[in-house]
């Protein structure tokens, strides 16, 4: 069964740290380009980062400098470290990899 599958959500003061990841199974996430969004409510799925086959990534302005994607290819997995989050990150976030779409998992940043 080809799936994507997201961890690491939950809530957190704004200044702290989360770690997300996505698992794949049924294929594999290594020769592929894999993508974070992110959706709150009333608002369009918007790009988070995006890491390419060989390794190049991209972010949105409003997360660089604080968001790193990155690749475990053993655990066929791709993590997204967010530090220095902000109230404005709370959302659901998830994993994309061309169709594949996984269920999501919520961030909630919040004094």
């Amino acid at each position: 069964q080809v799936q994507l599958v997201e961890s690491g959500g939950g809530s957190v003061q704004p200044g702290g740290s989360l770690r997300l990841s996505c698992a794949a199974s049924g294929f594999s996430l290594s020769i592929n380009d894999v993508a974070w969004y992110r959706q709150t409510p009333g608002r369009q799925r918007e790009l988070v980062a995006r890491i390419q086959i060989l390794g190049d990534t991209n972010y949105a302005d409003s997360v660089k400098g604080r968001f790193t994607i990155s690749r475990d290819n053993a655990k066929n997995m791709v993590n997204l470290q967010m530090n220095s989050l902000r109230p404005e990150d709370t959302a659901v976030y998830y994993c994309n990899q061309g169709w594949i779409w996984g269920q999501g998992t919520q961030v909630t940043v919040s004094s």
